[in-house]
């Protein structure tokens, strides 16, 4: 790379995977790009090889709280359509979903899209039957994705559940994942450690410790939902 920094700091899976394509030899500190080893940005958690490291902002047990969480706004969920984008490594969430769906007596359906048409199909058809939520599994929806699940949760009224906070600020029901902002306090240590001199291999990928929820009121009504005071107890955020 012609700046030949000490160290680049990337966000994203797609980021990350450009930037290793133009360097195997600049340390790379890398977050949110989900699983990093499904998602083929190290081999190893503990010691990674190669010149990757970072701090992952979500991992596959995440997803079973996800579920928890909607039921516990929504108790007349009896169905959650899996929103998974099929360009992404999205399986490794699954069977933590899927195990707690059995404990909860809920339906998980998988419902995977490649673009805005999918969702509409994918949404649309699931929708035709009553009780349901959606679950929108990582990475976060972009462009007209995140627009189309967004309108068509409103439109069916589907209690949804999201990843990033950003989302249940554009309107979704809550959100439950990493805190962002710690993530990168996290990543700004690993920086300092790389330019003191310690080698990307001994610098184990990180898990992220701080989690926040956020629960969107005026969507609640919305749908015609009471959230429990419990859960708004425990919410990080509360948008009224």
């Amino acid at each position: 790379m012609s700046l030949a920094p000490d160290v680049i700091v990337t966000n994203g899976r797609a980021t990350t995977r450009a930037v290793q394509q133009q360097t195997q030899t600049i340390p790379i500190v890398s977050l949110g790009v989900g699983d990093p080893v499904a998602n083929d940005i190290v081999k190893s958690l503990s010691r990674p090889e190669g010149n990757t490291t970072g701090v992952t902002n979500l991992f596959p047990s995440i997803s079973g709280k996800w579920l928890e969480l909607l039921k516990e706004a929504a108790p007349r969920v009896e169905r959650v359509a899996l929103i998974y984008n099929t360009q992404v490594a999205s399986d490794q969430y699954l069977p933590s979903i899927e195990e707690v769906a059995r404990l909860l007596a809920v339906k998980a359906i998988k419902t995977p899209y490649l673009d805005a048409v999918d969702l509409v199909h994918g949404i649309e058809a699931f929708a035709l039957e009553p009780n349901g939520g959606l679950i929108i599994m990582p990475p976060v929806p972009t462009g007209a994705n995140r627009g189309t699940i967004l309108r068509l949760a409103a439109q069916h009224r589907l209690p949804s559940i999201y990843p990033n906070k950003d989302l249940a600020a554009e309107g979704g029901l809550m959100a439950y994942g990493s805190d962002v902002a710690d993530n990168f306090r996290r990543a700004a240590y690993f920086v300092d450690r790389i330019l003191r001199g310690t080698v990307v291999s001994d610098l184990p990928v990180e898990f992220p410790t701080k989690f926040e929820m956020v629960v969107n009121l005026k969507t609640a009504k919305a749908l015609g939902l009471t959230v429990p005071p419990s859960l708004l107890a425990r919410a990080d955020e509360v948008i009224e």
